[in-house]
């Protein structure tokens, strides 16, 4: 009888890797074609050239926490960001820049 569970697992495995690796197929089609629509299209800018169009935030202190919007629903995971440099620093999220700001 455990090998007969046995058995079944492994078809109902397969069945199942199956389906993934066929719905995992389509999505793959469907970003490569949404993908390729908006780089067709030079007449609008990428969305790394709309963020580098955003000029460098200041900043008082050393740490800036950036949650990439004020809706939360439209933001991503705070990261903490260094501003000991003097080049502006980059979310590795949305990609927006801040620059520590000097009273001098």
């Amino acid at each position: 009888m455990a090998s007969v569970r046995k058995l079944g697992f492994s078809l109902l495995s397969n069945v199942h890797r199956s389906n993934s690796a066929i719905s995992t197929r389509n999505l793959s089609s469907l970003v490569s074609a949404h993908t390729a629509k908006w780089m067709q299209d030079t007449t609008k800018k990428s969305p790394m050239e709309l963020i580098n169009e955003v000029p460098p935030i200041k900043v008082n202190g050393r740490i800036v926490a950036c949650e990439g919007d004020n809706d939360p629903a439209l933001g991503h995971p705070i990261e903490f960001i260094c501003l000991d440099l003097k080049e502006p620093a980059v979310c590795k999220y949305c990609g927006l820049r801040y620059v520590q700001h000097h009273h001098h």
